[in-house]
């Protein structure tokens, strides 16, 4: 089945050059010139994953991650001219799963694309459904409980647990975790992983001050508590 690829950006030539890349490489392809737009698009189409530029009129990429996060977990690939890393992590901290500084190679981007697609779609193992303690998570479902409450994660905090969960104890290092996530290291921060493990925490951990599920192994990384 044809996957579609929903591209946000005011720049019209930016619009069909990718709409023209990703069509030759099998994709389908929708446009929007906005956020406000691509909410619409978005909901109509509902498409596999969401290229999506920052600076835009009417309503920017940020507002548009805060709105479309409530609605569905469709992953979310920034296409960003601003370099302060701060504007970058701001993106990954509202939910999306990776980003791209422009100016950019297609070829970056199509490897990009296939990776967060991949990750999103794959099973590293066989087991449908994870149970560490008193987390349960659903492969299949693409669903997380916590003491038996429904959690809503992003695409990447979803999958950053499942890592996890697949080697409950086992501590992986923040490049390690940052490959798994995004299919190769390409322009990604081990600093992402550091927003991500924040952003799960705030959602899974009762106090995420003082974590019981998910715990740093300073100067290493991070592992998932196999007691409960």
């Amino acid at each position: 089945m044809t996957q579609t690829i929903l591209v946000v950006d005011d720049k019209a030539n930016v619009r069909t050059l990718l709409r023209e890349y990703l069509m030759e490489n099998g994709y389908r392809v929708v446009t929007a010139e906005n956020g406000r737009v691509a909410l619409f698009t978005a909901r109509q189409e509902k498409p596999d994953l969401i290229l999506l530029d920052i600076m835009m009129p009417e309503m920017d990429g940020y507002e548009f991650i805060r709105i479309h996060r409530r609605e569905a977990d469709t992953p979310v690939i920034l296409l960003t001219a601003r370099i302060e890393e701060t504007d970058k992590v701001l993106g990954l901290e509202l939910g999306a799963d990776d980003y791209v500084t422009k100016p950019f190679g297609m070829r970056e981007l199509l490897a990009r694309v296939r990776a967060v697609l991949r990750r999103v779609g794959q099973e590293e193992v066989d087991m449908d459904v994870l149970r560490v303690a008193d987390v349960v998570l659903d492969r299949n479902g693409r669903r997380v409980t916590v003491a038996g409450n429904d959690v809503q994660l992003t695409p990447s905090e979803f999958d950053l647990l499942a890592i996890l969960m697949t080697a409950p104890g086992r501590v992986f290092t923040r490049l390690e975790l940052l490959e798994k996530l995004q299919g190769s290291a390409l322009e990604g921060m081990e600093k992402t992983i550091n927003v991500h493990v924040r952003n799960l925490r705030t959602k899974i951990e009762a106090d995420p001050a003082h974590p019981h599920y998910v715990e740093t192994v300073f100067g290493v990384g991070y592992r998932f508590c196999m007691e409960t």
